[in-house]
């Protein structure tokens, strides 16, 4: 079965956006992923559609109503965990896009104004995710990086197999630079172990040059990889 992503959103024209291109849009034509997107309004039950509120306690911002987001989550068909874009949610790591692509689907909402109310996130399981340490104008365009980066692992949808495991963050490590013809170009060479047809040569200059990235570009990563894998 397709993998089957549903999202909630006050923008529903956002997608699929750049979903709709490149790898992800061959993908959703040829079926190999499905995208259901519906506007949060449309469970408002008053005649201004209204969606959000004045923060309980005060403060600046509105909040989305749980009432109106707890009947948009209920109304939409979905499987597969629920997932709140969030900037105080878990980290966006490959292993969890991994876990994601290998599931039958997910279910995004995507937050605006202030935040959700806190009840909606407690009683209807959301996992809130986030994508960086930095503030979007809401959770569609992390949404849009989440799928993308879901839906390239999806079976069928890259060309190469090798294209999904030999990558940044697949191992712990950055990936090694790349170089492509001609060999010479203002004055740079391609390293000649690239030329040099030694594949096992060429393999011990790939990790050694992810080492020394992840080491002075990542520390933070670097420090997690054990030390008989360095």
């Amino acid at each position: 079965m397709a993998f089957a992503a549903a999202i909630l959103t006050l923008f529903p024209a956002m997608f699929p956006g750049p979903l709709g291109q490149s790898l992800a849009g061959r993908a959703l034509l040829e079926g190999l992923w499905s995208l259901n997107v519906r506007d949060i309004r449309d469970a408002a039950h008053d005649r201004h559609r209204t969606v959000d509120d004045h923060p309980a306690g005060g403060g600046a911002g509105m909040v989305l109503k749980p009432d109106v987001l707890a009947r948009a989550i209920d109304d939409i068909p979905h499987v597969g965990p629920r997932l709140l874009m969030s900037p105080r949610g878990l980290p966006l790591t490959q292993a969890m896009v991994r876990d994601l692509a290998a599931g039958p689907g997910c279910l995004l909402v995507c937050g605006r104004f202030e935040g959700v109310d806190e009840r909606v996130i407690e009683r209807r399981n959301l996992m809130e995710v986030s994508v960086g340490d930095y503030i979007l104008s809401g959770g569609e365009p992390a949404a849009i990086v989440l799928l993308d980066a879901v839906v390239r692992l999806l079976p069928g949808v890259m060309g190469s197999a090798a294209s999904g495991t030999e990558e940044s963050f697949e191992d712990g490590l950055l990936e090694h630079p790349h170089y492509t013809k001609p060999n010479t170009w203002e004055g740079a060479e391609i390293p000649p172990v690239l030329l040099s047809g030694d594949h096992q040569a060429m393999a011990r200059w790939k990790q050694a040059r992810r080492a020394d990235l992840t080491r002075t570009r990542r520390p933070d990563l670097w420090s997690k990889i054990p030390a008989q894998k360095r």
